[in-house]
């Protein structure tokens, strides 16, 4: 039991962190120089949903590559 506690903690921080450096990264890419002032709220929402969905995407590749590289033991 306390391992899959491990797991769900570290699941929740591999998630938050890559949403966070997915968001980084986009604010980075300064998208908001090319879209008109009156949209700005809305480009900022679609900011956040986009890299909400993809740094979950991120963070459920890198927890499955873990994982498999872990049950590479139950092979040999």
């Amino acid at each position: 039991m306390r391992q899959l506690g491990i797991n769900a903690v570290f699941n929740l921080i591999s998630n938050f962190a890559f949403i966070f450096l997915v968001f980084k990264s986009l604010q980075a890419l300064r998208l908001d120089y090319y879209v008109n002032q009156s949209k700005q709220r809305a480009f900022r929402l679609v900011l956040v949903l986009v890299s909400t969905a993809l740094g979950f995407l991120v963070s459920q590749f890198f927890l499955n590559f873990i994982d498999s590289v872990r049950n590479l033991g139950y092979l040999l």
